[in-house]
């Protein structure tokens, strides 16, 4: 009998042995990884002036001098609405601010300016959506209303350039037109090829290809690297086969430089990656069993010359997550849903500046812009790291 409980304690402890030296070296495997470091500028940007505030802000973009640009819809509550423009004044606050707002690196706003035409040159989109600022420094404008079907092209001092598409043209969507668009949810720039590539959009199932000085349409291509198809169809089912085309919205298309392309399909929670002819590479799902607006709603790539990371904006889930680009892998995300600095409501656009700092904008009662900042790469502490404060997320000093 002795002998009997002598064997079980010691099976006992050589089962507790390995389990604990599995246990190090899955931490030991895990504390090898390492990812992109941030931190989250609590007091960036400056407070606006004039009473201005933003509403659901639904586009972010970064320019040669890393001036950062973001586009907002100014809606504002009741509570707010009309309060200084009102006749007579109801009170001092607040005012909708201009549509695109311009800050310099340091979070002072330097311009802001947007909206209907005056002298009726171009049509402002009934529904603004996103902002990118391309090669030479030209702002670019989407619309996601039920008749933006055209985009617009400013300089970065919001004087008007050009208008691609017939603005408030045909009765639905068109995702084989050349002439016009379907509700543009997001503009990015191969700079090389001088081309620009649109995630096409809210209306249509496909990714539309420009000369970005002419706007002369050149290519399309929908799921798959698929002949793109505007049937209706059925709602996502996380439980079945991904369909072969496209969900609305497909919210961005942004080609890196070795030509591939990452395509936010984001009702279908994945990122599907093409050759920059179209050729179908891979695809990735994220938080695959995400319902409503989808996972995958933004992407932004980091600035080192291979751009090995790419980040990727979780609105549903109120989180970024940080990628190995090639591998489709997430390291880490950072975020979580709420008000404080480096929490989210709704992240839904992302951008990223020389120095490799991360912009992101939120929608819907989000209505705000953050910054992070770049602290280099270092080891995984965490798969979720929640707000990534100062000196939370072992960041160097």
């Amino acid at each position: 009998m002795k002998r009997n409980v002598l064997i079980v304690v010691a099976l006992v402890l050589v089962a507790v042995g390995i389990y604990v030296a599995q246990d190090r070296l899955q931490t030991a495997s895990a504390s090898t990884a390492e990812a992109p470091i941030f931190e989250v500028d609590p007091f960036w940007p400056n407070p606006l002036p004039d009473h201005m505030v933003l509403g659901s802000a639904v586009g972010v973009g970064v320019d040669s001098r890393d001036h950062v640009f973001i586009v907002h819809r100014g809606n504002l509550t009741e509570r707010t609405e009309g309060g200084a423009d009102a006749d007579p004044p109801i009170g001092e606050c607040c005012r909708a601010a201009p549509p695109v707002l311009e800050f310099d690196p340091e979070g002072n706003l330097v311009n802001a300016w947007g909206g209907p035409s005056e002298s009726g040159e171009y049509v402002w989109p009934s529904s603004n959506h996103g902002i990118s600022i391309d090669h030479m420094d030209n702002v670019w404008i989407g619309g996601n209303g039920g008749n933006d079907t055209h985009i617009l092209k400013f300089s970065r001092d919001g004087q008007f350039l050009a208008s691609y598409g017939e603005p408030e043209a045909g009765p639905g969507p068109d995702s084989r037109s050349t002439t016009r668009f379907n509700r543009v949810a997001k503009i990015a720039f191969d700079a090389e090829a001088n081309e620009a590539y649109l995630a096409d959009g809210y209306g249509g199932r496909r990714v539309s290809v420009l000369d970005a000085s002419t706007g002369e349409f050149k290519r399309y291509w929908g799921a798959y690297g698929n002949e793109p198809d505007d049937a209706r169809t059925p709602p996502y089912d996380p439980d079945a086969p991904l369909i072969q085309q496209f969900r609305t919205p497909v919210h961005c298309a942004d080609p890196a430089r070795d030509d591939h392309v990452y395509v936010c399909d984001r009702p279908n929670n994945r990122i599907q990656v093409f050759r920059k002819d179209g050729t179908f590479v891979n695809e990735v799902q994220l938080a695959p069993r995400t319902l409503g607006d989808g996972s995958t709603w933004d992407v932004a790539f980091s600035r080192d010359p291979e751009q090995e990371y790419m980040y990727v904006a979780d609105g549903k889930n109120m989180k970024v997550y940080v990628m190995d680009r090639l591998n489709l892998e997430v390291l880490t995300s950072f975020g979580d849903g709420g008000r404080q600095p480096g929490l989210f409501f709704a992240v839904h656009s992302i951008a990223t500046d020389s120095q490799g700092n991360i912009y992101t904008t939120e929608t819907y009662e989000g209505k705000r812009v953050q910054k992070f900042i770049y602290r280099g790469v270092g080891p995984v502490n965490a798969m979720d790291q929640g707000a990534p404060w100062p000196n939370r997320i072992g960041a160097p000093q």
